[in-house]
C-alpha cells in the first residue's frame, strides 16, 4: 500500500477507527466506524433490581457478573448473556479482545513487538479465568450455538442480554422500541473499551494513478456522503457533524449513543501486520478455553505461536 496523499486538516475530528495508520503515516481512511453494546431491555433490567448503566457510570466486573448471575437465576432466559460464540473469524478479536484490553493486557503489545506477558500475562490469565467461569457456569452459550439462535435469541426472548454491534441494532428497536437498550461495555479494570472497526480505502503501491484514488478518498469523506452511505448501510458516521445530518444518529436519534459509545471506549487492535495472524491465534484460544482447557497453558501457547510468527518474519519492521 502507499501512503495516502491527501489534505489531513480534513480527518479532523475523525473517530479513529476510521483512521488507518502505521509508523505515523496515514494509510487508509473509512466511511463509517462501527461500535458493540450491550444490548438489553429496560424492563427487564428493572424486574430484577439491576442498575443500568451509563457511558459516564458503567458496571464494573462485580457489577456485571451479579447482574449475569441475577438474570439467570430468574428463570426467565435460556442465557443471560449471548456473546456471539457461533460467529467466527474476526468476531473473536474485534469482540472479545477489548474485554482483555479492558483487563490490562493485550493480544500483542505494540511498544515490545510481543505476545508473551501480554496475552499470558497476569491481567490475560484473569481474563482467561473470568471468560471460562462465564461458560462454566452457564451463564452464555458455548462454541457450538447455532447460528440461527446468535441472530434471533435475544429478540425472541432466550438471552436476557447480547453482545452485539451498531448493525444489529435496528431489528431490535423494531422488537422492543422505547424497552430497549443499548449499554456500554463493563469496566473490568482499566476502563470500558470496545473495539474500533472500519473497512477502509487504500491505494495500491503499485498504482499508476495514486493521485487519482487520493483524490477521490478526499472527495468522499466530505460529510455530506459520509451521511448518505450511512443512511444506505446503518453503520456510524466517523464525524460529529455527519452524525448530527444522519437521523439515526443526530441528536435524540435511537441509535446516537453509538457514536458515543465509539467515540468515548474504542480502542484500537494492535496495529501491526502481525494481527492478521495474532486475531486467528487468539480466536482458537478463546474457543479451547471456552471449552474447558487450561487457561495458564492456552495462552502460553497462543503467546508463543504469535510470537514465533513475529520473529519469522523479521518482526514485521
Amino acid at each position: 500500500m502507499a501512503p495516502l496523499s491527501i489534505d489531513e486538516s480534513k480527518l479532523d475530528g475523525f473517530l479513529p477507527g476510521a483512521l488507518g495508520r502505521w509508523n505515523g503515516e496515514l494509510y487508509a481512511v473509512g466511511l463509517w466506524d462501527a461500535a458493540c453494546a450491550i444490548f438489553a431491555r429496560k424492563s427487564v433490567l428493572e424486574a430484577n433490581g439491576i442498575r443500568i448503566p451509563t457511558l459516564d457510570n458503567p458496571w464494573n466486573q462485580e457489577e456485571f457478573d451479579a447482574a449475569l448471575v441475577t438474570l439467570q437465576g430468574s428463570g426467565d432466559f435460556e442465557y443471560a448473556l449471548d456473546l456471539g460464540m457461533a460467529w467466527t473469524g474476526e468476531w473473536y478479536p474485534y469482540a472479545f479482545g477489548p474485554f482483555l484490553q479492558s483487563f490490562g493486557g493485550d493480544i500483542i503489545n505494540v511498544e515490545t513487538n510481543m505476545a508473551n506477558d501480554a496475552l499470558n500475562g497476569d491481567a490475560g490469565i484473569a481474563f482467561g479465568e473470568f471468560w471460562q467461569s462465564l461458560f462454566a457456569r452457564d451463564l452464555v452459550p458455548g462454541t457450538s450455538q447455532d447460528g440461527a439462535d446468535r441472530e434471533t435469541g435475544f429478540i425472541e426472548g432466550q438471552y436476557a442480554l447480547q453482545w452485539n454491534g451498531n448493525w444489529a441494532a435496528l431489528p431490535a428497536l423494531d422488537a422492543f422500541g422505547d424497552d430497549m437498550l443499548f449499554l456500554p461495555a463493563p469496566d473490568f479494570g482499566t476502563g470500558p473499551k470496545i473495539g474500533a472497526a472500519s473497512w477502509q480505502f487504500g491505494i495500491s503501491a503499485t498504482s499508476e494513478h495514486k493521485d487519482g484514488a487520493s483524490a477521490f478518498i478526499e472527495f468522499a469523506i466530505q460529510d455530506k456522503y459520509l451521511s448518505a452511505f450511512s443512511q444506505g448501510i446503518g453503520l456510524i458516521p466517523p464525524t460529529a457533524e455527519a452524525s448530527a445530518m444522519t437521523p439515526n444518529y443526530s441528536a435524540g436519534g435511537p441509535l446516537e449513543v453509538f457514536y458515543g459509545l465509539s467515540n468515548e471506549q474504542a480502542t484500537l487492535r494492535a496495529v501491526t501486520p502481525a494481527y492478521v495472524v495474532a486475531g486467528k491465534v487468539f480466536e482458537k484460544a478463546m474457543a479451547d478455553i471456552a471449552n474447558g482447557a487450561d487457561v495458564a497453558d492456552t495462552l502460553d501457547t497462543a503467546a508463543d505461536e504469535i510470537d514465533a510468527d513475529i520473529d519469522q518474519n523479521s518482526g514485521y519492521q
